[in-house]
């Protein structure tokens, strides 16, 4: 181990994975390690199921959940967009090969106490029960006007001035409802809260376009999931830095960060070795004093025995309960998968729902999402502490993700990757050059 690095990334969450593998097709001498022996982190996909039980100190699970091999269980569950940051990453980066996709079936949004298919398409926006006949005119044509617009042609943007344009004035000008822009912002534009209408309407098109570009990709939803579940994606990730030369050491332990009298990392100790470097990534967990609270996420994890009911009987789905539906400042979440996908045994469903804890009783705030769902075979109720780093790493060579948050999609943490690949670099990803720099050596 006593060797020098470029980079040492600590942590096998999929952020440092892909950071890792990222750096490593890059040219850059990476060594990752992990004080668990197991890959994935807090974002790891938890086999056999017994192993789930015991770590919830639930003792072990009764015969009617079936083999325990047969569970795969995500403790942070996320759907990707089928045209998001994240797909492109896997295929960009060729990790694609060492896994398998199913789309998700269904995309849906909670109102006044019912369930509602997301409606994304001209037609569907027609047909919802979401909204009265004059609304669903207006929806209709506020989608055609999205779908239709494009930033670098100002004869789309009709009467709005987008440079300057709020989405909240965007709203008023096609006279959309507050229900309305409710289910657009949050459960399309998958903001987690309201802050978003008071800014530039072009993030909210791109998101919408986003939305509405992945679901003509695969039909049904924009989302899809791995089979075998999340736990997949890390270690492609790991498979592709090992092939581009990057060492992996896993049950490690101490992994302490060692600096300079500037203040700048120099290497990482683990059992009174030294390996040094010029840069570290890790998660929170790596850096205690380097980070802040910011908040907390409340998950539970349930077992069900029958699909989440009003979803069309749907082996997988997605539902979002706008803050305004339910009188809170975030969202909730509830992101289901089934047997279909191999994370559990014949008949089980997995519903897990999340939110951003706002009160001191963090379960209680998961009520609605749980009413929902129906029958509960068994929950594991979790609250995680949300963390960030105190600075940008750009002088200390120090770069820590921030923790994984509330949403059931991965938008955000491929947000997170791209920064910190940013302050590492110095200049924004190119997702062309890395498909490049892959071609160049499959060629060699």
């Amino acid at each position: 181990m006593d060797e020098t690095y470029d980079v040492i990334v600590l942590g096998t969450g999929l952020k440092e994975c892909i950071l890792s593998g990222l750096l490593s097709v890059g040219g850059k001498k990476v060594l990752h390690m992990d004080r668990n022996k197991y890959y994935g982190g807090e974002s790891a996909s938890i086999t056999p199921l017994e192993e789930l039980y015991e770590k919830f100190g639930l003792g072990s699970p009764p015969e009617t959940m079936g083999r325990g091999r047969d569970w795969n269980v995500d403790l942070i569950p996320k759907f990707l967009m089928a045209n998001g940051m994240l797909v492109k990453l896997l295929i960009h980066t060729g990790v694609t090969r060492y896994l398998e996709f199913k789309s998700c079936e269904g995309s849906y949004v909670y109102k006044a106490g019912k369930v509602h298919k997301v409606p994304v398409t001209e037609k569907e926006a027609l047909s919802t029960s979401l909204m009265g006949m004059f609304e669903k005119r207006r929806y209709r044509k506020f989608l055609i006007w999205v779908n239709d617009l494009d930033e670098n042609n100002p004869m789309t943007f009709g009467d709005i001035d987008i440079a300057k344009a709020t989405m909240q004035e965007v709203y008023t000008h096609f006279g959309l409802d507050k229900n309305t822009a409710d289910f657009t912002g949050h459960a399309l534009a998958l903001w987690r809260d309201d802050n978003y209408k008071e800014q530039s309407c072009i993030d909210t098109i791109r998101r919408i376009k986003l939305y509405s570009e992945s679901l003509a990709r695969y039909g049904k939803t924009p989302y899809l999931y791995p089979l075998y579940g999340l736990g997949e994606l890390p270690q492609g990730f790991a498979r592709l830095s090992a092939i581009y030369g990057g060492t992996y050491m896993l049950d490690k332990e101490g992994c302490k960060i060692q600096f300079d009298e500037e203040g700048k990392v120099i290497g990482v100790e683990s059992a009174g070795e030294v390996a040094k470097c010029s840069a570290v990534v890790c998660d929170p967990s790596y850096a205690v004093d380097k980070v802040k609270k910011v908040g907390q996420v409340v998950r539970c994890i349930c077992i069900l025995s029958h699909p989440v009911p009003n979803t069309k009987d749907s082996l997988s789905c997605q539902l979002i309960i706008p803050q305004n539906q339910v009188d809170r400042k975030s969202d909730i979440y509830v992101c289901c998968v089934s047997y279909a996908h191999n994370v559990a045994s014949k008949g089980k469903f997995l519903a897990i729902c999340s939110t951003t804890v706002e009160t001191d009783n963090p379960e209680a705030e998961l009520k609605p999402a749980l009413d929902m769902i129906g029958p509960i075979d068994q929950k594991f109720v979790s609250v995680s502490d949300l963390f960030e780093p105190i600075d940008d790493g750009t002088n200390s060579k120090l770069f820590v993700s921030t923790t994984y948050d509330a949403t059931t999609h991965f938008e955000t943490t491929c947000l997170d990757i791209l920064d910190i690949y940013k302050r590492y670099y110095g200049e924004a990803f190119d997702f062309t050059k890395v498909a490049d720099q892959i071609q160049t050596v499959a060629d060699e």
